[in-house]
C-alpha cells in the first residue's frame, strides 16, 4: 500500500508542475496559436495526472499536494524566469505550505479502494 500511495504523491506532483507549465507558457510563448496549444497541452495533461492521483490518495491530500506544487514551481518559475521579485513573506508562507503538506502526508486519512 505504501507504493501506492507515494505513487499517487507522483501523480499528485506532475499535476502541480504541469498546472504551472500551463501559466507559464502563458506567458513564454508570443504566438497566440502556440500559446494556446501549450496551455491547454499542459491543462490536459494535468487533469490527467490529476484524476490518477486521486486514485491512490484521499482527495485533501491529491488535492493540497497538486496545488503546493503549483504554487511553489509557479513562484520560483516566476523568480528565475521572468525576474519577478518575492518578498520574504511569500518565502514564509511557502514553508508553511510544505510543512502542511508533510504533515498531511503523514496523516492517516483513509485512501479509496481500488476498483480496477
Amino acid at each position: 500500500m505504501g507504493g501506492r500511495k507515494s505513487a499517487g504523491y507522483v501523480w499528485a506532483v506532475s499535476a502541480g508542475l504541469n498546472a504551472a507549465l500551463a501559466a507559464i507558457s502563458a506567458k513564454l510563448f508570443s504566438s497566440q496559436l502556440v500559446c494556446y496549444g501549450m496551455v491547454i497541452v499542459f491543462n490536459v495533461t494535468m487533469w490527467g495526472c490529476y484524476v490518477n492521483s486521486l486514485k491512490a490518495l484521499s482527495s485533501l491530500q491529491a488535492t493540497v499536494t497538486n496545488f503546493a506544487t503549483n504554487f511553489l514551481s509557479s513562484g520560483l518559475a516566476g523568480l528565475f524566469l521572468f525576474r519577478e521579485p518575492l518578498p520574504f513573506q511569500w518565502f514564509a508562507g511557502a514553508l508553511f505550505i510544505v510543512i502542511g503538506v508533510l504533515i498531511l502526508s503523514k496523516s492517516n486519512v483513509d485512501t479509496k479502494e481500488s476498483i480496477d
